[in-house]
């Protein structure tokens, strides 16, 4: 195969066969009520315990599907952190997430590259330079941070980062946070159910707070770069 066909991609009947599977999916799991049970955790829960061994695969296959094209990661996961013991849950959560991040990097990649190149934001373009030298940190340093959008799989599917480096770079930038929330995740719930209206508002206050120093720094750091000529 040449340079130029491997950049195209696949031929464009396949692209659109993608585009058409991707959207009968999201319809039918909404005609069959996936993403009722998403908004439903209890029920959910119960209904994938009853599968078993069944109900692992039931929750990496929806998380997958579903998740590249707009329901939140941390719903899988969280859900995950209440359904199972912490091991099991870190398990699948690592999974289903992975896997998520393949799906969405794939079809960004190789189906619909021009759409996906135009809806990037701002604070994602500005690591293109750092992808191209420093690839693995960089994919490492953004799924730590980031952790799941969909646009960010999507940016790296449009941008120039190998396939391998994109898949272990996500999966070590994905270890921590997931180990945090499946391990806290049920103590975490417990705690938000239970904390008195003060605890929210404080909690909203040091988001502002910390919000308005990082822009404050990044904001001076930028007034005191030198300026070229």
């Amino acid at each position: 195969m040449s340079d130029a066909s491997r950049a195209a991609g696949p031929p464009r009947h396949l692209k659109i066969a993608a585009v058409v599977a991707v959207i009968a999916v999201l319809l039918a799991g909404q005609r069959l009520g996936v993403f009722h049970e998403l908004e439903d955790p209890p029920t959910a829960a119960r209904k994938l315990v009853a599968l078993g061994a069944w109900g692992y695969l039931a929750f990496i296959l929806t998380y997958a599907t579903f998740q590249p094209f707009g329901i939140p990661g941390t719903v899988f996961v969280l859900a995950a952190a209440l359904i199972w013991p912490w091991p099991i849950a870190y398990a699948l959560s690592i999974t289903g997430t992975m896997a998520a991040s393949v799906v969405g990097f794939s079809f960004a990649r190789f189906v619909a590259r021009d759409f996906f190149a135009s809806k990037i934001p701002a604070r994602f373009r500005k690591y293109d330079d750092a992808l191209a030298t420093r690839a693995f940190t960089t994919v490492v340093l953004l799924r730590l941070v980031f952790w799941m959008p969909p646009l960010l799989h999507a940016f790296f599917g449009v941008s120039k980062v190998r396939f391998s480096t994109h898949f272990w770079g996500s999966l070590v930038g994905y270890l921590l946070p997931l180990f945090v929330m499946s391990f806290f995740g049920q103590r975490l719930f417990d705690w938000m159910k239970a904390a008195p209206p003060e605890a929210w508002i404080l909690g909203a206050a040091g988001l502002v707070v910390v919000g308005v120093v990082a822009w404050r720094v990044r904001r001076c750091a930028a007034q005191q770069q030198p300026t070229s000529g």
